[in-house]
């Protein structure tokens, strides 16, 4: 314990945590789609994923999106959209298959920005398959929702559960926490106007209540989109 908040979340906040990550994560089916993107993070296992999509011929081209990491900079020295598409080249994505929006800050922006690349592109976009962390598929798609409607989207992340996940990024209290951090957004963010709103189920929201009231506060939005 350090100032009063559990370092490593086990028992009923682990519990807790995974009430989050089966609401979190839609777990719909994959089709294939006119394009892709993917959501730049500090979870290399997205890219990963995106290569194996591609390869199953889930789409096309894809939109490597993302700046500057602040959670591991010191891995995507470039930045997540270089970093994640050079991961995916490695796995046989095709240069030509690849492009790169290297701004965006926060998933609004990588919606936004990434629009315009494949319009530059020439892609012509009707269904647009979201690749991301497991738990980002719900806000991913909330926020594709409003930021482009036109489209239909379609969420794909690792079929993996929570513990296993856990242990491959490595640092279980990070992962609650982002956890908390993106049910946060899910629910105040279509206030913002930065998402549509989505039914929240008591239990969820319980849980996100004792996890906040038990230090898992380090991944809470301030005013960023």
């Amino acid at each position: 314990m350090v100032d009063g908040q559990e370092q490593v979340p086990a028992g009923r906040r682990w519990q807790d945590a995974r009430v989050l990550w089966a609401y979190l994560r839609l777990g719909r089916p994959v089709r294939p789609c006119d394009a892709a993107l993917v959501f730049g993070s500090h979870d290399l296992g997205v890219a990963d994923q995106a290569a194996r999509l591609y390869r199953a011929g889930m789409f096309p081209v894809a939109v490597f999106s993302g700046g500057a990491n602040r959670i591991r900079p010191q891995e995507f020295p470039d930045g997540e959209a270089v970093g994640f598409a050079a991961r995916a080249r490695a796995l046989g994505m095709p240069a030509a298959a690849v492009l790169l929006e290297p701004a965006a800050r926060h998933t609004g922006e990588n919606l936004t920005l990434s629009r315009a690349v494949l319009a530059a592109a020439g892609v012509r976009v009707r269904s647009l398959m979201l690749v991301s962390m497991p738990y980002m598929e719900r806000r991913t798609y909330a926020t594709c929702r409003l930021r482009w409607p036109e489209v239909e989207p379609v969420c794909a992340s690792v079929p993996i559960g929570l513990d296993a996940y856990a242990a491959g990024i490595g640092d279980r209290r990070l992962v609650v926490e982002k956890l908390v951090g993106t049910l946060q957004r899910v629910v105040e963010y279509p206030r913002r106007g930065f998402a549509v709103e989505q039914q929240v189920p008591e239990p969820v929201l319980a849980a996100y209540r004792r996890l906040v009231a038990g230090g898992f506060r380090g991944q809470l939005a301030g005013d960023r989109a």
